[in-house]
C-alpha cells in the first residue's frame, strides 16, 4: 500500500478573507480575472474558483507562490488535508 500524503492547507483567520486575499492578488498581479490568474499558476479554472468561493481551502504551497509573486499576506492557520474529517468525527 502507498502511503498518502498529507496537503497542508491555509485557513484564514476571518470569513471572506480568502476572497480579498484572491482579489488583492489579482490587482497586484495585473490580472484582468480569476480565469487569467488561474491561467498563469497552471491551476484548473474551477479549482481556484472554489477558492474564490471560499468552497475550499488554498493549499500551502499554492499560498506562498501567491504571497511570494503578489507581495500580500494575510494571517493564516496551517491545517492538514483532513481537518474537517476530524471536527466532523469530535461531534
Amino acid at each position: 500500500m502507498v502511503p498518502q500524503l498529507l496537503m497542508v492547507r491555509v485557513k484564514f483567520s476571518e470569513r471572506n478573507m480568502q476572497r480579498e486575499f484572491l482579489k488583492k492578488v489579482i490587482l497586484a498581479c495585473g490580472a484582468p480575472s480569476l480565469r487569467e490568474l488561474s491561467k498563469r499558476f497552471d491551476v484548473n479554472y474551477s479549482t481556484f474558483k472554489n477558492y474564490y468561493n471560499e468552497d475550499r481551502l488554498i493549499p500551502k504551497e499554492l499560498y506562498n507562490d501567491l504571497t511570494r509573486i503578489s507581495r500580500i499576506k494575510f494571517k493564516v492557520k496551517e491545517v492538514d488535508d483532513f481537518w474537517g474529517q476530524v471536527k466532523g468525527g469530535k461531534k
